[in-house]
């Protein structure tokens, strides 16, 4: 009896230190990679071939989305939902903002003679009845392990629950970490935006550095809720929440020029951003190494057990 209890208490009070460290910096590293890579391909590519790469590039996003839901393995489809969701992102979300920016002449916002806005984030925020029409959706019509929507859907619905949002959707891992991605990115976006935009508030109002600092709590305390999840696909799709919280007082930070932002010159900084590639690279290799060891060792005890 006593055995049982104090098994049941380890497996509690487990921590996986090097999973959620290994799953928080794959995918922390893929931020300013995203940003780079903007930013290189505006430099390198004449506007005619930017548009076409960026849309290739969201197509083949879609295109890894979809076969990772064929692809054996919730790690592996995981990493392809993740990959595939910012190769969309970057190529049909924000290149595409850029395009029609850039076509209707949206003016970037200049402060001191220098760009702190580029034209097509300052139109962005006009996606926002897209962006609450898609979280309706989610709230009304959807249970999921998201602890934000089962906290709103408990204080909302609270004992109607089982009856509005009765089941989940069919749930294929690519997909699922495909949405959770943009969803927050898109939040993220939208969140930054309102508070920069001196209409409402302004980028050093005390309201948005309120939120730079929430934000990093936050995300201390996701990875520390992060730490006691032993399955690598979990940990991984944890750490996209919690690196986007972490990145928003980042950019945050950024704004008001309290460090330098590497990923905005990558072709000045190109050792550092080279180093963050290699590290991203060899990170998500070790993912991907990891998850086939392991479902190597489970097949070999299914195997024993037979």
């Amino acid at each position: 009896m006593n055995v049982m209890k104090n098994t049941g208490e380890n497996i509690k009070t487990k921590k996986y230190v090097w999973k959620s460290i290994a799953s928080f910096l794959s995918v922390l590293f893929a931020m300013p990679l995203g940003h780079a890579l903007m930013i290189i391909m505006e430099h390198l590519l004449e506007p005619a071939a930017l548009h076409r790469t960026a849309f290739a590039m969201g197509a083949a996003g879609v295109a890894m989305v979809v076969a990772g839901i064929f692809v054996k393995g919730d790690t592996r489809q995981t990493l392809c939902g993740l990959v595939g969701g910012l190769l969309f992102w970057t190529g049909w979300v924000e290149f595409l903002f850029m395009y029609y920016a850039h076509r209707h002449g949206t003016q970037p916002e200049i402060v001191g003679g220098e760009i702190v806005t580029k034209p097509e984030y300052l139109i962005l925020p006009a996606s926002f009845g897209f962006w609450a029409m898609i979280m309706l959706f989610y709230l009304f019509r959807i249970r999921s392990g998201c602890v934000f929507f089962n906290w709103c859907q408990e204080k909302i619905f609270r004992g109607k629950r089982t009856a509005i949002a009765a089941r989940p959707l069919t749930r294929h891992v690519s997909l699922v970490t495909f949405m959770e991605l943009n969803m927050l990115l898109w939040t993220s976006y939208l969140a930054l935006m309102f508070c920069y935009d001196g209409d409402f508030l302004g980028d050093r109002h005390p309201v948005t550095l309120l939120l730079a600092a929430c934000c990093l709590a936050g995300a201390a305390l996701m990875f520390r809720r992060q730490l006691k999840i032993g399955a690598w696909d979990a940990n991984i799709r944890y750490s996209i929440a919690t690196v986007i919280v972490f990145w928003t007082p980042v950019e945050i930070f950024g704004r008001i020029n309290l460090f330098k932002e590497i990923w905005v010159d990558p072709l000045q900084y190109k050792a550092e951003m080279t180093v963050i590639a290699l590290a991203f690279v060899v990170l998500v290799g070790y993912l991907c190494y990891a998850a086939a060891r392991k479902k190597r060792k489970g097949d070999s005890i299914i195997v024993k057990t037979e």
